[in-house]
């Protein structure tokens, strides 16, 4: 790996991160005067807004969200950013995988925030920026993934089976549980009703579009023995495992909002993402364990090719 390729790794890694931090902190740290009121939406549904602070425009519901993926960020994420980022300056594979995979949530995150998961607010240019640094961050390390690099850091007997059998799985998942309400919304002639105050399910749209996708491609090209799978299937496992906290603060927060769920609706989410941050991080060891140092030499182009 060359230093001038390591060094726009980190720096744009940073970047995304500082942004991060930023806007995460002032979403936390932004109170002020204000409390819940009542709004009636494009479709005539009335809604609660939060009310106050950097989130006064996005609905309890949401802002419970924000808090929850707030978090995460700043205790989770960061660290992990600066660890991998870190790693992978040293060139270390693992470290890359790593890295890959954080710059995945951070990527998730930015573009979420800006482009339309959150109301409109006074940081919109800080998540556009933070969008930008990650997305060509990330590109930047997927790119690093070369045959010549897969070839000499992963051996053959690279755990096949149980990784490509659960990101075909939970891809599947992912795309049953996102279609279920719009389709249904479909039929009954009525707006979604997590639509709320935006004008579109931008969640369910970049999950249906890009995180489905992205899970079945990956799980079919390990159990082909295609090195490559693993590369997209790190793009996605750390992000799997962010969600388990980020549902549970966010579940945590809503609750002292004052939204009332029904039993199942709390258990259920909060006990299928366990499972699901349990199994990604069972794959992310069971995947790292095997992968070989990098040779210091002609296992990647030099910068420029």
């Amino acid at each position: 790996m060359g230093n001038v390729s390591a060094r726009k790794v980190v720096g744009l890694s940073m970047t995304a991160g500082l942004l991060a931090m930023v806007s995460a902190a002032v979403g936390l740290l932004w109170g002020g005067p204000g409390g819940a009121e009542t709004v009636v939406n494009l479709h005539g549904q009335t809604v609660a807004l939060y009310g106050r602070g950097l989130y006064r425009n996005d609905t309890l519901l949401a802002a419970g969200n924000n808090w929850g993926s707030d978090l995460v960020t700043l205790f989770l994420g960061l660290p992990l950013l600066v660890l991998s980022a870190m790693l992978y300056a040293k060139g270390s594979l693992r470290g890359r995988f790593v890295l890959l995979g954080t710059l995945g949530y951070f990527l998730y995150i930015g573009a979420s925030y800006a482009l339309g998961a959150v109301a409109y607010n006074e940081m919109f240019l800080v998540y556009v920026a933070q969008f930008s640094a990650a997305l060509f961050a990330f590109l930047v390390v997927f790119r690093s993934f070369t045959p010549e690099v897969l070839a000499a850091g992963l051996p053959p007997d690279m755990p096949r089976r149980w990784p490509g059998a659960f990101l075909i799985a939970s891809g599947a998942a992912t795309l049953v549980i996102w279609m279920t309400e719009p389709v249904a919304a479909l039929l009954a002639g009525n707006p979604p009703a997590s639509l709320e105050t935006r004008t579109t399910l931008f969640t369910h749209a970049l999950d249906i579009a890009v995180i489905v996708p992205a899970a079945l491609t990956a799980g079919f090209l390990i159990l082909k023995r295609r090195p490559f799978g693993y590369v997209i299937a790190f793009s996605l496992l750390i992000l799997e495992a962010m969600l388990m906290p980020v549902i549970t603060i966010a579940t945590i927060v809503q609750l002292r909002l004052g939204i009332t769920f029904p039993p199942g609706a709390i258990v259920g989410p909060i006990a299928g993402f366990s499972v699901l941050a349990v199994l990604s991080l069972w794959v992310i060891a069971s995947l790292l364990r095997p992968m070989r140092a990098l040779p210091a030499g002609p296992a990647e182009p030099a910068p420029g090719r």
